[in-house]
């Protein structure tokens, strides 16, 4: 069946003038710029689409990039880049490009752009960690100048959503070749792009001030419509009270995110508030289910029946959130409300130590990144300290985290995936299939057989009822496998300025800026 995409494009600007007149002089227009300053908890891993997948890099990069097929505000997939999509055969999908966009070094898109940069992010040589969202296409096809035949080497139905994801931003050729030289030099790969992003988004990269700010300013030249202000400043500010502070003085008109713990310090503010939005993301206790004593099952599942989800929520997130019975939130598609949990019985949890040896506990380490995921864990020393686990928390930045995380060097650590794509199989097969142990976001380095082929079969089956029903088992082993305690699926808490409008947040936490204007 052929499945086309239509895109219908509404072209709209906004001027804010302003004049000014002086006795016998002519009267002179002088135009208001208009800055949005966004508050984020740290600085980016990179402006590479291909090389970073953490929330803050694709945060920033989202406003520079576009995909060939986005994700609109009521969450249906349309053309972007691309002006349709269709799947011509099984394996075979036909995209017809815009002719009418231009990068931001005033380069051409075309389909000489989407097939290098589908084949830089599938090049194993590059190394890149969302090379697992586009490891079914086998190769991309120049039809002409502005077709593409994307081939695929199985059936799999969510092609579109993967190519909505960041990982599927379209870079310039330009830049491509610029850090392919620099690569032949001995340079790391991605470092070019990264030091100089050059997208087709309706922003574009201005400069930035290391550890501190990262500017981009209106693209005038934007394709569709555009942006409702003339530059956005993303300040770097890791203390969630000095974002709070900056928000409510009116440093920044944005601030994400904001703890639920400080929700009724920005409600009360004359001038804030705070927005909130649901999440498909899932936040976790995870295992290194390659060291003792996390390589018996049984000790995962006494930690995880040892962990009461709900004094978690309440009494770090102050009852917003919902907790987890598996890995995949209710606003994914796959999610199943029948998976059984891991109940918490500590009676139970005691009894699993005995029989895996450990009736007298052990010592172990836990990793945290900032003050919500320590109080997190400080729940979670205490809770485990009652049968008889004593936990050291270890607190590191982000970017620390995940290179620590990524390489397997921590006991367990506290951590969150966001289903971007709002599919099961981007929830499930990057932080569960063994071949994305590390970086790409299986950082337990769980490995199962069994789970392996339900998740390589599902993203191959075209039939929905036979998805659901392998995501459903996928689903049901990983919970009794416990490679991860699933914790709980939050809400997404955005503080702003009253005078912002405009700003929507999507599931996946990206903030969609190019609406957002400044009363």
């Amino acid at each position: 069946m052929k499945k086309a995409l239509l895109f219908i494009l509404l072209i709209s600007s906004l001027l804010v003038i302003t004049a000014c007149a002086g006795d016998g002089a002519d009267e002179t227009e002088n135009v208001e710029e208009k800055d949005l300053t966004v508050g984020l908890a740290s600085e980016p891993v990179s402006l590479d689409p291909h090389a970073a997948n953490d929330g803050n890099s694709l945060y920033v990069m989202n406003a520079i990039y576009d995909t060939l097929i986005e994700q609109n505000t009521d969450l249906e997939i349309q053309p972007a880049l691309a002006e349709s999509l269709e799947q011509i055969e099984d394996t075979v999908w036909e995209a017809k490009l815009r002719e009418d966009v231009t990068f931001h070094d005033g380069s051409a898109f075309n389909a000489d752009v989407v097939k290098a940069n589908l084949d830089r992010v599938l090049d194993p040589d590059m190394g890149s960690p969302l090379a697992f969202l586009f490891d079914m296409i086998e190769s991309v096809d120049i039809v002409d100048e502005y077709t593409v035949h994307i081939n695929t080497k199985y059936p799999f139905s969510a092609l579109p959503s993967h190519l909505a994801h960041p990982g599927g931003h379209m870079i310039s050729l330009e830049a491509i070749e610029k850090d392919n030289e620099a690569i032949a030099n001995g340079g790391e790969p991605f470092a070019t792009v990264n030091e100089n992003p050059i997208g087709t988004g309706y922003f574009k990269y201005d400069d930035r001030t290391s550890g501190e700010q990262i500017k981009v300013v209106k693209n005038e030249d934007y394709w569709g419509e555009q942006a409702g202000v003339d530059s956005v400043t993303f300040k770097f500010v890791p203390e969630d009270l000095t974002r709070i502070a900056e928000l409510q003085t009116g440093d920044s008109d944005i601030i994400y995110p904001v703890n639920t713990s400080n929700i009724d310090e920005v409600e009360t503010n004359e001038g804030t508030h705070v927005k909130q939005s649901d999440s498909a993301s899932m936040s976790y206790l995870g295992f290194n289910v390659e060291k003792e004593p996390f390589t018996d099952l049984r000790v995962r599942q006494a930690i995880a029946k040892a962990i009461n989800k709900e004094e978690i929520i309440e009494g770090v997130l102050n009852g917003v959130a919902l907790p987890a019975k598996g890995p995949l939130a209710p606003t994914v598609f796959g999610y199943d409300e029948k998976v059984e949990p891991i109940d918490y019985n500590v009676a139970e949890a005691k009894e699993l130590l005995k029989e895996a040896g450990y009736e007298d506990g052990f010592n172990a380490t836990i990793l945290a990144y900032d003050t919500n995921t320590s109080d997190i864990t400080q729940v979670i020393q205490a809770e485990l300290k009652e049968i008889g686990i004593d936990i050291d928390i270890e607190m590191t930045e982000v970017g620390t985290y995940l290179e620590v995380t990524g390489n397997g060097g921590v006991d367990m650590f506290i951590g969150s995936w966001g289903t971007v794509t709002l599919d099961a199989d981007y929830g499930l097969y990057p932080m569960f299939h063994s071949a994305n142990a590390g970086n790409p976001g299986n950082r337990s380095f769980y490995a199962n057989d069994v789970v392996d082929a339900l998740l390589e079969k599902a993203r191959q089956e075209g039939a929905e009822e036979e998805r659901l029903q392998l995501y459903s088992e996928a689903q049901q082993i990983i919970v009794d496998e416990a490679p991860i305690v699933p914790l709980y699926h939050s809400v997404l808490l955005a503080g702003l300025r009253d005078e912002v409008n405009g700003f929507y947040q999507f599931p996946s936490s990206f903030p969609f800026l190019r609406d957002v204007t400044i009363d």
